[in-house]
């Protein structure tokens, strides 16, 4: 058995241990492996120290605060602890994710006449929108739009441009809300809505739309918006490119200018 927790180093000289990956169910052996193991990455200068305890050890939890950890986040099976070792320097270590991503689709025919509208089943209020929905970790925005306007209406589309967004303090969960609105262009038109969170979807007359007494006035603007970009000939693109440090994949959005015959 090892005196120390090996873990895994990252970029910024701290340490990540796994309870799946180095289990230690005799709590005085985790005790003292964790008392030896602080000493050699404080002599060692690692920085961030991070305890990803799985719930069938969660008797780790109460031994890791007694030595300075506190919890960071949780997800599913997964409690993340975390202790700062540097004495001489504040914390650098980031607060947990705060902020929920959504996406909706601005759907239109191509003469710009008519545009994709839902109404969703579980609402006080009768209230029509642009289907959309949340991203889902490890999406990409406009695949997350594409992907919410074939579960709510059946209809198959591809990406066209960002068209805006909209940024929300304290939303749910207390977090911040960004939602970003895609341009999406439809390759079907025979609907055929998700029952269990859609109660109508209809192809609505971009006037009716914006006249529509059901409309809340943002999706107005949004709407305004769009029909204002394909006049000016305007659209903001993706480009994928890889991450300077990860060398994942990453989309880069800006703003580009095209003939209008084009849009």
């Amino acid at each position: 058995m090892s005196t120390f927790f090996s873990g895994e180093e990252d970029i910024h000289y701290g340490v990540t241990v796994s309870s799946v990956n180095e289990p230690c169910n005799d709590m005085n052996e985790f005790t003292e492996k964790l008392k030896a193991s602080l000493n050699n990455w404080d002599q060692n200068r690692r920085r961030a120290i991070w305890f990803k305890v799985n719930i069938s050890q969660v008797q780790w939890i109460p031994v890791l605060a007694e030595h300075g950890f506190r919890i960071h986040n949780g997800v599913g099976d997964m409690i993340t602890m975390v202790r700062w070792l540097p004495k001489e320097e504040v914390s650098r270590v980031p607060i947990y994710a705060h902020t929920m991503v959504g996406a909706g689709a601005l759907v239109l025919t191509s003469d710009g006449s008519k545009l994709l509208t839902v109404r969703e089943r579980y609402r006080q209020l009768p209230y029509w929108k642009l289907p959309g929905g949340y991203v889902e970790p490890h999406e990409d925005i406009a695949e997350a739009a594409i992907r919410e306007v074939l579960e709510e209406t059946n209809i198959r589309t591809e990406f066209e441009g960002l068209v805006t967004f909209r940024h929300s303090l304290r939303a749910v969960f207390d977090c911040s809300d960004l939602y970003f609105i895609v341009s999406l262009k439809p390759l079907n038109f025979d609907i055929i809505k998700q029952n269990e969170e859609v109660e109508e979807v209809v192809w609505m007359d971009v006037s009716e739309f914006l006249n529509h007494p059901e409309v809340h006035d943002m999706n107005r603007k949004i709407v305004k918006k769009c029909l204002e970009d394909r006049k000016t000939g305007t659209k903001i693109t993706k480009e994928v490119m890889s991450h300077p440090i990860t060398g994942r994949p990453q989309a880069i959005y800006s703003v580009t200018s095209f003939p209008v015959r084009d849009i």
